[in-house]
């Protein structure tokens, strides 16, 4: 199963989710966070991890490793400390982070290959949606698509932007609501959510001290799955893997790759005209 982590502007949480989703995961599955950001990776810095074992060297491995190999992935993990969550760290760097996924995410696909293993879980970070070819065919792939959004009057405003957009990007499209602001009820009425064939799957709460054993900081809470952003998470985590087991609805397409990966910022997509906020504002 591949689990498509993803944001449209700012800094909304999705590699912190990344890492608490993986954390609340429901037994039996074997969960692998891959942060595959074409802006580069946060994990290596927060944690203060080593350079290697990581993207890069898995990518590596896989222009020398035949096709089918669905354990190379566990390879070039490394164990967060604390929960000992497997990871497999970006580099900083956004040069070296494309020229990785690249190579990982042609057809077949390293990370669908290893997908495929029945127990296996790979919580994709692909950071912002832009024009990389690679991210978005790994959202193309993925079995869910969260899209990690805030709730307030710039965050939504983006959104009902990108929405129509956003409902081709992968059969399961999911929204994951991040702290406070507009009701969540609200939220959908107002920008037509279900009507785009897209759903609210989560609200993650406003929870500092739950999100700062996720983020390599300091805690006062010696267990983690019991703050409410512990809990919160688990529950998205179960949903998730329910939701993967849904048949994808039959008019499905999906949005073709940029044809230039490297074009800056530059989603490939019509985009409609701006639609008010929840409050009536023009972004």
């Amino acid at each position: 199963m591949i689990v498509a982590l993803c944001s449209l502007k700012g800094s909304p949480g999705a590699t912190t989710l990344a890492v608490a989703l993986a954390a609340g995961w429901p037994s039996g599955g074997h969960p692998v966070v891959v942060e595959c950001d074409p802006a580069g990776g946060d994990l290596l810095a927060r944690f203060r991890l080593d350079l290697k074992p990581g993207l890069v060297t898995l990518a590596a491995a896989a222009r020398r490793t035949a096709a089918g190999d669905t354990g190379l992935i566990w390879q070039h993990t490394q164990r967060l400390p604390g929960g000992g969550l497997p990871v497999v760290c970006g580099p900083l760097s956004a040069e070296q982070a494309r020229a990785a996924l690249a190579e990982l995410a042609g057809e077949p696909g390293l990370l669908v290959q290893a997908a495929a293993r029945p127990d296996a879980v790979v919580l994709v970070d692909c950071g912002r949606i832009g024009a990389d070819a690679a991210a978005l065919a790994l959202i193309r792939a993925a079995d869910v698509m969260l899209l990690v959004t805030g709730t307030s009057d710039d965050a939504l405003a983006h959104l009902a932007v990108a929405l129509p957009a956003v409902s081709r990007l992968s059969p399961r499209p999911r929204l994951v609501l991040m702290g406070e602001g507009y009701p969540t009820e609200e939220i959908v009425h107002a920008l037509e959510i279900e009507r785009l064939g897209v759903r609210v799957t989560g609200r993650m709460p406003y929870d500092p001290a739950g999100a700062a054993p996720l983020t390599g900081r300091p805690s006062p809470r010696s267990t983690p799955a019991r703050s409410r952003l512990g809990q919160a998470a688990a529950a998205l985590a179960l949903r998730t893997a329910q939701d993967a087991l849904i048949a994808p609805p039959e008019h499905f397409a999906g949005i073709p790759a940029p044809a230039r990966p490297d074009i800056p910022d530059a989603w490939p997509v019509q985009q409609p005209a701006p639609t008010p906020s929840i409050d009536g504002r023009l972004p």
